[in-house]
């Protein structure tokens, strides 16, 4: 894996007495917690070429040894599972994901994505894009409904992914955040990257940040919390809910990056008010302008309902 540090890693005078775990975070080693620690118990990470445990404390002149299996195939079967399409021809199809479903198959989801159910309703998906992803150009978080594109294609899939890495896609979102934004519009530029400590998260405290913009506009304001549109300029991870947290308004329903402030609006949420509304892109084929929407998703309309009527 070319992102590693090269291997053996030499432990310098600086980062002597650090947890080997702790250590492998700071020298950049692309990998969860979690993960390097399984590697650790596994004997794959090696301390002078000796099996170890995460909390030995490394000292100067120490050798670290890492060996990172290559990920095992998954084996993808078709699923039955029905699709919202908005929108279908020969090179791309476009789907309004529900909340809930993930989108490709990672450790703890083999099933029930969209990528099975998008191979049960194209039987000649299957190598566009890649093995595990196959047709997937762009992704949702889990909780994160709305508008999507899937290539059908080599061609679309290139083209397609092109226009998002050239940041030439138009997405407009909306959110459902704590707290009343006065400003009827701003803009958020952050850099963020995996964080240093916790690498399930993203956030600006980060060894490797990436430029970020985020821009947003007051569509109303409720009881102890704001609708907004949401214009995102770059395409991060976790990129709108780690702005709107920077801003000390956290997606309402977010439970990795809204702390204590959902408590204050009065609605419970199951899970993040967040919403790809509108996507717009050029069609990699015919070179025709192409805009799709999704309508608020009935749990999220609830919410604002709720809202409503709580600011009387």
């Amino acid at each position: 894996m070319s992102s590693f540090p090269p291997s053996p890693l030499l432990v310098s005078s600086q980062s002597q007495c650090d947890r080997l775990d702790l250590y492998l975070i700071k020298r950049g080693v692309p990998l969860s917690r979690a993960r390097i620690q399984k590697l650790i118990a596994e004997g794959l990470i090696r301390l002078n070429g000796t099996l170890t445990k995460a909390s030995f404390r490394v000292r100067e002149g120490d050798q670290i040894e890492i060996c990172v299996p290559p990920p095992e195939p998954l084996e993808l079967i078709p699923e039955a599972i029905p699709l919202d399409l908005l929108y279908e021809d020969e090179s791309l199809l476009i789907v309004n994901k529900p909340a809930g479903m993930v989108v490709h198959p990672a450790p703890g989801h083999d099933q029930g994505t969209l990528v099975h159910a998008l191979l049960h309703h194209c039987r000649d998906l299957p190598g566009i894009g890649g093995r595990e992803r196959p047709g997937i150009v762009h992704r949702l978080d889990k909780e994160t409904s709305g508008v999507m594109v899937v290539a059908k294609t080599d061609l679309a899939h290139q083209r397609l992914s092109k226009q998002f890495k050239d940041h030439s896609i138009a997405r407009r979102y909306l959110t459902l955040v704590c707290g009343i934004i006065r400003k009827k519009e701003g803009r958020i530029v952050l850099a963020i990257g995996r964080d240093r400590v916790d690498r399930k998260k993203i956030s600006a405290r980060t060894g490797h940040p990436r430029a970020s913009e985020t821009a947003f506009i007051v569509r109303e304001r409720l009881k102890e919390a704001t609708l907004l549109e949401v214009y995102p300029k770059t395409g991060r991870t976790h990129q709108i809910r780690v702005h709107m947290a920077h801003l000390g308004h956290p997606v309402l329903g977010d439970k990795v990056y809204g702390g204590k402030s959902a408590r204050k609006c009065g609605v419970l949420c199951e899970r993040q008010m967040l919403h790809a509304e509108v996507l717009g892109f050029v069609h990699p084929v015919s070179n025709e302008e192409m805009t799709f929407s999704a309508p608020i998703p009935p749990d999220m309309q609830s919410v604002l309902e709720t809202l409503r009527s709580l600011r009387g």
